[in-house]
């Protein structure tokens, strides 16, 4: 009986070790505009929405994320890849917590804090991209450890003019 006990813990921690994939989450969804997340960091999910894809184009709009920090931020730097047909066709980096940035709300926050924040965001785009791609996004902290980090589906066929 204790043999059957231990292998069935076996199995039940070898399954739980071999699902570490996030599902894949909704950010919006309208007729012409879909953008999805997946989290990449196999330690942690996190949350974000807005309420309507076409917001994103405005010059703000509103969010809503929520993590629990798995790492502190003294410092935190942003990594983006835009990624078409399996290559990366934009890389983007900036500093958003440190020396000589401005503070964000999140800037000195500890591990295991609730970060959680709802308001306008302003990305300072006209439009986004058309077509269907990915944005892959790192989160660093000055430890060069990541916070978070995601890979976005968009799939736009929203017609500007």
């Amino acid at each position: 009986m204790k043999t059957s006990n231990a292998l069935l813990l076996i199995v039940v921690l070898l399954y739980i070790n071999a699902s570490t994939e996030w599902p894949t989450h909704t950010v919006c969804k309208e007729d012409n505009l879909e953008i999805y997340y997946k989290s990449c960091d196999p330690q942690q999910d996190f949350a974000i929405s807005i309420d309507h894809c076409s917001d994103i184009t405005t010059h703000t709009f509103n969010i809503r994320a929520a993590a629990v920090l798995s790492h502190s931020i003294k410092e935190l730097y942003v990594k983006l890849d835009m990624i078409m047909n399996r290559k990366t066709i934009l890389t983007y980096s900036e500093t958003l917590c440190g020396p000589g940035h401005p503070k964000l709300i999140f800037c000195g926050m500890k591990k295991g804090e609730h970060f959680y924040y709802e308001g306008p965001v302003t990305l300072g785009i006209k439009e986004i991209p058309q077509g269907d791609y990915t944005l892959s996004v790192k989160l660093t902290n000055q430890d060069h450890v990541t916070v978070a980090c995601a890979d976005f589906t968009v799939k736009n066929y929203l017609d500007y003019y």
